[in-house]
């Protein structure tokens, strides 16, 4: 008979509704902190201890984290570290031990590693009794698959949360360096480039009216203030495009409005329209404001450049969970699996939604138009 088999006899031949009441804790939590509580719970109130508590191993195997016990402390215990006290022995050797009123004991996995600890302790001036000690070894093997299927959710759940937290970070740190280029840009060469085309005026308006021997040089410094104001425009253009003042001013709706408006100016005969759906109980998280945006910028880019298209919607709808991003065309559209090299940047708008747990998808067809949308999810 192995170790749970033994365990469900114990446990059946002391109380059937004992049994059910396991059953009904290993069944009603998978949190590991709610499962650790009503375990030392049922523990309690099974047996004549007086405390019990569980320390689970953290995912490097350094440290037991206390996780649930009752009675709750004052103050959680600190993490305990591999070896140190009782409970870091007995995870350290994997057995049993005993200490005056108490005594700690290893919850193994399927592989016979230690993956917690379990302390129980009885009343002061009294002695624990081997039926209790029996009974709680019982519950420990029991419950041994389901602390260790609790472990790994959190663990899972804790490196989740550590790559959504790096992704936010890389999305600040590349949004921070765009913002600098786009303060450098405004500050150095737009100012520059501004200072010439004042200078060619006042140096065009320094030439003599009706001197023919000067028409070569008035010609040339028309010229180049010509190509001043283009490299003014494409520099404002550039200055946008590495970060709009209107996302950090008003807000992801207004920019892909000012977006739309950009799109219409560049192409009259392209009508942009932005709708925007639902509502959040709290302010969109910067990060996602500018994904949302990078990905609309994109798509819209690509329209311009690639569609040939008349009309093009972008919604923007909130959810409880997650927040969609849809910009749809209805040009000459492709095929999706044989797009051309270099155009409409799928990659980079599927890699930017991935980078923050999100996907995106497409839909397309030759003669039929083209919607690219964004899902991503909300904390």
């Amino acid at each position: 008979m192995n170790g749970r088999a033994r365990a469900l006899s114990l446990l059946a031949g002391r109380d059937v509704t004992l049994l059910t009441r396991v059953v009904g804790v290993a069944c009603a939590d998978r949190e590991l902190n709610g499962l650790a509580s009503d375990l030392a719970a049922l523990t309690l109130s099974a047996t004549r201890f007086a405390s019990c508590e569980l320390y689970v191993l953290d995912d490097e195997g350094r440290t037991l984290e206390w996780t649930g016990g009752a009675p709750r402390p004052q103050d959680v215990p600190a993490p305990v570290l591999l070896g140190e006290g009782f409970v870091g022995w007995c995870a350290a050797h994997g057995i049993s031990r005993t200490y005056e009123n108490g005594l700690v004991f290893p919850v193994r996995d399927e592989k016979s590693r230690t993956l917690a600890v379990i302390q129980v302790r009885a009343p002061d001036g009294e002695r624990r009794t081997e039926d209790d000690v029996a009974l709680v070894k019982a519950l420990a093997a029991l419950f041994s698959p389901v602390v260790c299927s609790a472990r790994r959710l959190r663990m899972a759940r804790e490196r989740e949360h550590s790559a959504e937290e790096f992704a936010e970070r890389a999305v600040e740190a590349q949004e921070a360096e765009r913002g600098r280029l786009a303060r450098e840009i405004h500050d150095g060469i737009a100012q520059r480039l501004a200072s010439l085309g004042f200078h060619l005026s006042a140096a065009l308006r320094g030439l003599p009216v009706d001197d023919p021997s000067i028409d070569e040089a008035r010609r040339q410094i028309l010229v180049a203030r010509n190509l001043c104001d283009l490299a003014s425009a494409e520099t404002r253009a550039a200055i946008g495009g590495l970060r709009p003042p209107v996302l950090d001013d008003l807000g992801l709706s207004a920019a892909l409005a000012g977006l739309a408006r950009e799109a219409d100016a560049r192409r009259p005969s392209l009508d942009v329209t932005v709708t925007v759906a639902g509502e959040l109980d709290a302010p969109l998280p910067d990060h996602l404001q500018t994904a949302l945006y990078r990905i609309a910028q994109e798509a819209v880019g690509n329209i311009l450049r690639h569609a040939d298209a008349m009309s093009a919607d972008i919604l923007l709808e909130y959810e409880r969970d997650r927040v969609r991003l849809s910009v749809s065309d209805d040009g000459c559209g492709f095929h999706p699996h044989r797009p051309a090299p270099g155009s409409y940047g799928l990659r980079g708008m599927a890699e930017r939604a991935e980078l923050l747990g999100g996907r995106m998808t497409l839909q397309s067809r030759p003669g039929e138009g083209t919607m690219v949308r964004a899902v991503l999810p909300l904390r």
